[in-house]
């Protein structure tokens, strides 16, 4: 199996650099917000943090292709760089400390490109996951001082405490009845949001979570977190990995309970 060391060392660098960038307009009086097409909402930090990022891997990895979700796709080949400079901008542009920097280095193979490094990085929380192929998962303050993650072994949905981002998105796809009766099934739903209920599973502390519909800077980093944890991490078809549109994340035990739920319509 390649060893992604390096990689996983080097993403660590860059979400050094984005952390430093998107704490210092943290709470920013004079933050510039502007509204995308689509209506989400970016500030400049999420540009600038973008931007440094894609500085850092030009020079240390000219050969990569890199995908980010403020300036698109830059380069070919097997490799590919996938960032989103801030998940969770609306809870930044509030003030609210819940959002994190993705960053996740992605290969060629079978079915695609896949996820082989992947880190999370929530300055405002005081918090970093991350996560190599076939290396395991952790959580930490730095590749030295950090503990390894672990999903939860809950294995009955009585038990289990379920995640989610928002009811509006389960409506407008026609999978709200199917969502609430899981949620009435489950011991406990809290609407955490973002990239933080992955992260959750991935430690255990939750035991799935699930949203209709994302891109893949939002999963590609959070996907490996999860699998190399010891959990699943499919699309609400059970697609394995990141590029369904939409996201299911488990300990495993509970996946196709959930999936069967969310599918009801």
């Amino acid at each position: 199996m390649p060893d992604y060391h390096d990689d996983l060392r080097l993403a660590h660098v860059l979400a050094d650099a984005a952390d430093a960038a998107t704490m210092d307009r943290f709470k920013a009086l004079d933050l510039r917000v502007e509204t995308k097409p689509d209506m989400t909402p970016v500030s400049e930090a999420d540009k600038a943090a973008e931007e440094l990022i894609r500085g850092h891997l030009q020079r240390a990895r000219p050969r990569d292709a890199i995908l980010g979700e403020e300036y698109g796709v830059e380069g070919t080949g097997p490799r590919r760089w996938v960032i989103d400079p801030i998940d969770g901008t609306k809870n930044y542009v509030r003030g609210v400390p819940v959002w994190a920097t993705l960053i996740s280095l992605m290969e060629a193979g079978e079915g695609g490109y896949q996820p082989v490094v992947g880190v999370v990085s929530a300055p405002a929380l005081g918090r970093r996951w991350w996560a190599a192929k076939g290396s395991g998962a952790f959580t930490g303050r730095s590749l030295s001082s950090a503990s390894r993650l672990r999903v939860s072994d809950v294995g009955g949905l009585q038990d289990a405490s379920f995640a989610y981002s928002s009811l509006s998105g389960w409506e407008e796809q026609g999978r709200l009845d199917g969502f609430l009766d899981l949620t009435r099934a489950c011991w406990r739903t809290r609407a955490y949001g973002d990239f933080w209920p992955y992260m959750m599973v991935a430690e255990g502390s939750v035991d799935f979570c699930a949203e209709p519909e994302l891109s893949l800077w939002d999963m590609a980093a959070t996907a490996i977190v999860v699998t190399e944890a010891g959990g699943r991490f499919t699309g609400l078809d059970g697609t394995p990995g990141p590029h369904s549109g939409n996201a299911a994340a488990s300990n495993g035990l509970l996946h196709d309970e959930m999936l069967a739920f969310l599918n009801r319509g």
